[in-house]
């Protein structure tokens, strides 16, 4: 496939223009703390859940999920079930209590009854890898897009890309703020939203809005035949593959509530209503645009075919470019080019956002400087810190080409509801627990969650695996979620009953009525 980069760059460079612009204008009212990491809690619910669907609407649901379904059929579409029954959780359990408890980042809430310096440091230790890893994933997709858009095929070329994402991502979050990034969230929720219906209606005309002429020319074009209409073409063929999808299941429902850019975002209302008017209106578009994968999927599958989409540059991520190109030609290529690239830049300032707002408020200004920091010291270093994770997420999306991008961010949810999200409900409603149950919790079920990757065949022994070679994988399963998040849950448990910890009664009772009520809000 060769479409026309200049025609792709320039559609790219002009949506970049418009979102500068838009962070640019939204920067000029960036003069506090409270502005910087939270918009000033201005915008409302369904403002926030349009930009919250963007911000969960990564590259691995417009790239990895897509491909998936078209590679693996029905299997693929369960990732997409995974991230969208998810929203439950939030909508039923966190999103209210979470906007009333904390300020502006998860360590606020964890730590709200426990002793602040170790629990917040741990809030952003997690919050620092788990951001690392679906930052992978996200830079991962752009050398994705840039082999197959830009027809860049050598890895330099692709580096001095994605090296061109990174440093646009670092301005939107040094200029524009939460407020900035914000914008450019909705913008490109509202362009994803545009992009994916088109390429349905498109792919349904093609077949006569026929769904049943489409899924049966699917299978035709599927190396795996019928059976990508049925359970099981990738996780049904044994004993293991099942418990896989089992794992990978309990990691995508369970991760969603605590990934730490989804919980900051509640902060960016005014107040609980509007946090879960947040969560209703981010559903709602997410249901839309999953509906819209499934047909994207099977129609890369019937029109593309599974074979040209494997031997294509990063395989499974291809199949939504490799559609577009044959369904548009090149103007509907450069479309679907421009508004991934933009896909990848929203989320990946989010992410950056997320995880300097974590270093800067939880470790330097309550951990190193006992929440005391001199006046404008707390931006600086939330200002540094997104430079710094910046250039580490370029240095990790070059060495990350060619990873399926939807596992990649499987991975992340499995670490956020082992690390975060036992921590979050315990502390939420459970009065007893207290601070080493905290610290038992998020650090066993980070470790737990990460050795258990390092030598799983993500890692080695397999043949997508990230180090080329060897094998020195010794956990059977891809995603580690069956063992690490009942095991977090397990040892806040007993770090809570089996220490000398006792919980503050005072601060018990403020959370419960703040977490209600909002009083002190």
């Amino acid at each position: 496939m060769t479409g026309e980069p200049v025609l792709n760059v320039g559609i790219f460079l002009a949506i970049v223009a418009v979102t500068l612009l838009v962070v640019y204008r939204a920067s000029s009212r960036n003069t506090t703390t409270a502005d910087y990491y939270a918009a000033g809690s201005g915008f409302t619910g369904v403002q926030n859940g349009i930009a919250l669907s963007g911000d969960y609407l990564s590259a691995a649901s417009f790239l990895g999920i897509a491909g998936a379904i078209a590679v693996h059929g029905y299997d693929g579409f369960l990732y997409s079930i995974g991230f969208l029954v998810a929203w439950l959780i939030p909508l039923l359990l966190l999103a209210e209590r979470v906007r009333n408890v904390g300020r502006f980042t998860m360590g606020d809430v964890v730590s709200f009854r426990m002793r602040q310096r170790p629990v917040r440091a741990a809030a952003a230790n997690s919050t620092l890898v788990i951001s690392a890893f679906y930052l992978l994933a996200q830079m991962a997709g752009a050398g994705v897009l840039v082999s197959l858009l830009l027809d860049v095929r050598s890895t330099g070329g692709q580096a001095l890309v994605i090296a061109g994402v990174g440093a646009v991502m670092i301005v939107y979050v040094l200029v524009g703020g939460m407020k900035g990034t914000t914008w450019v969230q909705i913008i490109k929720a509202s362009l994803l939203l545009v992009c994916v219906l088109l390429l349905t209606v498109f792919l349904l005309g093609k077949f006569g809005f026929d769904v049943s002429a489409l899924l049966n020319r699917a299978a035709d074009n599927n190396a795996l035949g019928d059976e990508v209409l049925r359970p099981g073409a990738q996780y049904g063929k044994d004993g293991t593959t099942k418990l896989d999808f089992v794992s990978l299941s309990l990691a995508l429902v369970l991760g969603a509530s605590a990934l730490p850019h989804v919980l900051m975002r509640f902060y960016t209302v005014p107040d609980a209503l509007q946090a879960r008017r947040s969560v209703l209106s981010a559903t709602w578009t997410m249901v839309l645009f999953y509906l819209c994968t499934l047909v994207i999927g099977y129609g890369a599958s019937a029109v593309v075919g599974s074979r040209t989409i494997m031997s294509a540059p990063g395989k499974e991520n291809s199949a939504v470019p490799l559609l577009a190109f044959s369904v548009g030609g090149t103007v509907l290529l450069a479309v679907v080019a421009a508004v991934a690239f933009t896909t990848i830049l929203a989320v990946v300032a989010g992410l950056t956002l997320t995880a300097s707002a974590s270093f800067a408020h939880d470790v330097y200004a309550n951990v190193l400087k006992h929440g005391r920091p001199a006046p404008g010291a707390e931006l600086r270093v939330a200002r540094i810190t997104a430079v710094v994770i910046g250039l580490l997420s370029i240095g990790g999306g070059i060495l990350a080409i060619g990873q399926n991008v939807a596992s990649l961010v499987a991975l992340a949810f499995a670490i956020a509801a082992s690390a975060n999200l036992p921590t979050i409900l315990y502390t939420l409603f459970w009065r007893r627990f207290n601070t080493t149950g905290s610290l038992f919790s998020m650090y066993g079920g980070l470790a737990s969650c990460l050795v258990l990757i390092v030598f799983s065949p993500v890692f080695s022994g397999g043949a997508n695996s990230i180090v080329k070679g060897v094998d020195f994988h010794l956990f059977p399963l891809n995603n580690p979620g069956i063992v690490s998040i009942p095991l977090s849950f397990l040892l806040g448990l007993a770090g809570t009953l089996f220490s000398r910890d006792r919980a503050d009664e005072a601060r018990s009772d403020e959370l419960e009525v703040r977490a209600v009520t909002g009083i002190g809000a």
